[in-house]
């Protein structure tokens, strides 16, 4: 009778506690990351998006929770969820920015920033350890096509090699 009851609280606990077998990107503020930064400087990755976009939520749910994304961003990357157009004021390398009303929708001076006024979702923006904007990537991205981006800026493999020789070798070994 106490194996019985043992076994069901066990087995109660593990179904309501998925997260215990789901592991999740680390999401961060723009300004979390900054701070996390000066003490242990890493590459930041911006998930640029809107609460409207149907492929930043396609993003979130399959792209953002592959295991080998999650595992390399949580190791390699601060990640950083920005709404494009959020209404509150953001403060970032000592400047403050805000939205900008503008007809039915606006936009968020700081994405606007990032994607050089390209407003498009989603967008990925990556970040050095200056904070400083290696490269902006518009558009869905599967696991299967981010992970080798995130591999090439996050091991600095761009400072020495051509994305073009970098991805060949990459698919060769598919």
């Amino acid at each position: 009778m106490k194996k019985s009851i043992l076994y069901l609280v066990v087995f109660t606990f593990f179904i309501t506690s998925p997260k215990l077998f789901s592991q999740e990107i680390n999401w961060l503020t723009i300004e979390e990351a900054e701070i996390a930064n000066k003490s242990e400087p890493r590459k930041i990755i911006i998930d640029v998006y809107t609460d409207w976009c149907g492929w930043c939520k396609k993003m979130d749910a399959t792209t953002f929770k592959d295991k080998e994304v999650v595992n390399y961003l949580n190791q390699k990357y601060y990640c950083v969820k920005l709404d494009g157009e959020d209404k509150g004021t953001i403060s970032f390398k000592g400047n403050e920015f805000n939205f900008v009303d503008q007809g039915r929708r606006g936009y968020h001076e700081l994405a606007a920033g990032f994607l050089k006024g390209k407003m498009s979702y989603p967008n990925i923006v990556f970040l050095n350890e200056d904070l400083d904007v290696l490269q902006a990537l518009p558009g869905f991205r599967t696991a299967e096509e981010l992970l080798p981006i995130l591999k090439f800026l996050g091991d600095d493999i761009y400072k020495e090699t051509k994305w073009e020789d970098y991805i060949t070798t990459v698919e060769g070994k598919k």
